[in-house]
Order: structure tokens, then sequence, then C-alpha cells
């Protein structure tokens, strides 16, 4: 159905009990398939071994995967690990848990409005304690504070990464383990599950929906905000000490990644109560997939731009650090700007302004399985008249810039510093497919209307 309809949203106390089932079309796969399982256990398995080979490449290879590679092939791959593989470091281990420790620290006792997420399946409406912000900017206000006092060492991470990133596994895979059992023996919704019948899928993939220890430790929202973002500038700054300890000068390619991932990072927290309406938060469900994918892929890898030229720098020309600057910057812009398009219509349900025009949307209903109908506003105009994933287009632009600034230096082109643009392109291209695959089944016709109006998904007139 796509008529217009403007009513004030449920009271949270209003909300009925829901019912013990959940609706299949929500969230990830009811059964998972002998080949999807398969695949999940290989992501499970060989996912951290390819981190390794990165961190392996950066250190001790000069940043080239074809090096790396070669020298598996020459030496075998458990000659090549003996040799080259980073080693467990306890420190690190220790320091790594008193990060998590302290993060836990600033989620559980900072102030913070309370956001709310979009319904879960089963008809739940979940509050959240949101304070990013102020988390992150008193752990940077720390961290600034204890290398201006002389008690810490800027590039304190820089020097410890590979036992670090040691650290990362242990705790992604341990805590995917945990929410795995806690799904079975203490979930917190239990109408909101999903089973496959396979545990490796269910391991990968996640049972529950919004896992939470209490009424406010969500683990979602902490691990997938906290430990590694609040980390990658801090990674990025200590990376760009160790650029200046080791060669006594800081680029401006440096620069440039450091800027460009400042505006991710911060603009994330600033609007940290939009994230709680996003796929991550209302969609998939909580197994290694999220757990270990916030936790050491992210930190790791989005991060290679720094890491590369800290160890092998190069400087851009005046007109190329301008031009990066220039368009990720304005590509930060439009994509704030894109989202304020979408907020702002639906918390007005499209009685709003955009573009200077009254916005165009659609209003779809859909029903949740606690029988309540409710509705969304699909929006057709301003950017989201150009594609259907304008926030998506607008943050590749943003990925391709960081990575330009380290794999396209004085050396020539390296693929590494760019394996974070190509990651967030295979990402948000599958994302799109699942979007669309998941709004198709919740909307219906209302959905085929909208994508009649908004005819591309990604790139205009390309796809």
């Amino acid at each position: 159905m796509s008529t217009v309809h403007h009513r004030k949203p449920p009271s949270k106390s209003s909300l009925p009990a829901p019912k013990a089932h959940v609706n299949p079309s929500w969230g990830r796969f009811n059964v998972g398939t002998w080949s999807v399982t398969l695949g999940c256990g290989a992501i499970v398995a060989f996912c951290p071994i390819l981190v390794i080979i990165y961190v392996i490449a950066l250190f001790q290879f000069s940043g080239s995967l074809i090096s790396t590679f070669s020298a598996i092939v020459s030496h075998g791959p458990l000659e090549f690990t003996l040799l080259y593989a980073p080693r467990f470091s306890a420190p690190a281990l220790a320091g790594y848990a008193a990060w998590v420790l302290f993060q836990v620290f600033l989620y559980a006792f900072l102030p913070g409005k309370i956001g709310y997420g979009q319904r879960t399946p089963a008809g739940h409406l979940l509050p959240y304690r949101v304070n990013g912000l102020s988390a992150w900017a008193a752990t940077h206000i720390l961290y600034g504070g204890a290398v201006y006092l002389g008690v810490l060492d800027p590039a304190i991470i820089a020097k410890n990464w590979q036992g670090l990133v040691i650290a990362f596994n242990i705790y992604g895979y341990i805590l995917a383990a945990v929410a795995y059992v806690k799904a079975h023996v203490a979930p917190t919704h239990q109408d909101d599950l999903k089973f496959s019948g396979s545990i490796v899928y269910d391991y990968y993939m996640g049972i529950e929906l919004n896992p939470r220890i209490g009424d406010w430790f969500d683990f979602k929202l902490f691990h997938n905000g906290r430990p590694g973002i609040v980390a990658w500038t801090l990674i990025n700054l200590s990376f760009m000490a160790y650029q200046k300890e080791l060669h006594g000068y800081i680029t401006n390619s440096m620069i440039v990644v450091n800027i460009l991932h400042g505006f991710y990072v911060v603009d994330f927290f600033f609007n940290e109560d939009w994230y709680l309406r996003t796929i991550d938060i209302c969609h998939d469900h909580y197994g290694f997939y999220l757990a270990w994918g916030s936790m050491v892929w992210l930190p790791t890898m989005y991060t290679l731009q720094s890491q590369y030229l800290a160890l092998y720098p190069s400087s851009l020309s005046t007109l190329t650090t301008a031009i990066l600057l220039f368009t990720g910057t304005a590509s930060y812009i439009v994509f704030r700007s894109i989202n304020h398009q979408k907020d702002l219509s639906r918390r007005t349900s499209g009685n709003c302004v955009i573009w200077g025009k009254p916005a165009e949307f659609i209003t779809a209903r859909y029903t949740t399985e606690d029988g309540k109908e409710h509705q969304s506003i699909l929006l057709c105009s301003g950017w989201w008249g150009v594609v259907r994933h304008a926030n998506y287009t607008a943050d590749l632009v943003l990925s391709y810039c960081g990575c330009a600034a380290a794999g396209w230096g004085e050396k020539g082109w390296t693929i590494l510093p760019w394996t974070y643009a190509i990651f967030m392109t295979v990402l948000l291209v599958q994302r799109c497919v699942r979007d669309e695959d998941r709004c198709g089944k919740k909307y219906g016709k209302t959905w085929e209307e909208y994508c009649g109006r908004v005819r591309y998904r990604l790139l205009p007139g390309v796809w």
C-alpha cells in the first residue's frame, strides 16, 4: 500500500508482549545450505590468516603482497609461518584487555541521551545509551595529555602492533563463542532468535539479534562502535608518530589520511543515534561476522594506509593533496547531507522541504510478528531520488580518497593500501543486494513501486 498517512509513533509502554516466533523475511536466513555453511566456515578459518598475511607483508616484505605470497609458495606454509608470523605478546594482550575494559567503563558510566533503534521482528523497541562521542573525546584527551606529560609514547600502538593483532584475534574468536553460547543458554529476547541447524553457520552469522547483559550493555553497539572505532583514529595517530620517529618527518599523505579518517570516525559518534537504525543494529544477528569483524578486521584493515605510510613514506604533490582533500571533504559533506535528508523525512513523516521543494516519498506499511502494523517513509527526492543507496555512494568516494593518499605515491601504485576501498566496494555492493532483498520481502509491491520511481541502486545511469 502506498498512501500518505501521518501518525504519532506508539509509546514504548504501550507495546504488547511479543509472540514467541520470528519473521523469516528479516535478518539472516533461517536455514544455512551446505554451500553457505562451507563458505562461512572458510571465512572463519581463513580471514584471520589473511589479516596475519597482511601484517607479514607490511613488516617483512615492504608491503608487497606479491612477494609475500611468493614466499609462502617457496617456503611452504609451515616454514613461512615459523619464519615470519607475528608472535604472541603477553604485554600486548594485557594492554588490549585493559583497553577493552576502559571502553566498557566509559560506555557504562559516561552520561548520554537515550536513543532507540527500529522495532525488531518480534516487536521490541530497545533503548540505547548514546555516549560514543564523549567516550571518543575522553579517550583522545587522555591520550594527548599523557603524551604531552611524557608518560606515554605516542607510537606505543605502532610499536606493539604485531602482538596487538594476535590479541585482537584472540578476543574476536572468544567474543563470537560467548555470543553463540549465550544465545543457547541465556538469550535476551527468545522471540528474536534464529537457528539454522548448522553450528558453523550459526557461529558465523549469529543467533541473537540484540544480545545484552542486563538492560543496557548491548553487545552490538559496544563492540561495533567502541573498542574498534575509537581506536581507529588512535591507531592512525600512533602510526603518524611512528613515521616521525623512524624518518624524522610527517608526510602530507599521512596528514590527508588522518584528516579523512577523522571525518568518518567523528561523524559516526556525532550521529551515533542514527547508527541505531542501520543494517548492523536492526537486521544483522550477532555472531563471528560482526564480533570478529569489529574487533579485528576494522582496526587492522581500515588503518592500512597509515600503517603503510609509517614504514614506507611517500609525499603527494600540492595539487594531488588539494584534490584529495577537496574531494574527500566534499564527499563527507554530501554523505552528511544524504543522511540528514533521510532522517528529516522520517522525523517529519515526509512533511518537510528537500532541495527547496516538498519532499517526495512513498509510505510503506509492514507488520511485525506481534501483529502490529507500522509504516516507513521511502524518500524519492533529493539525493535519494538519484540512487536508492546514496549514502553508500558518498561513503565509497571518501574511502577511495583516503586510500589514494597512500596507494599512489612517489613509489608508484601499491595494492596493499587500497584494500580498504576494495573491501568497502564489495561490502556495500553486497549490502545493496541484501538490503533490497529484505525490503522487497518487508514492503512487497510498495518496494517495487519505489524502485520504479528511483531506478538506480548505487551509480546513476550505471547500476
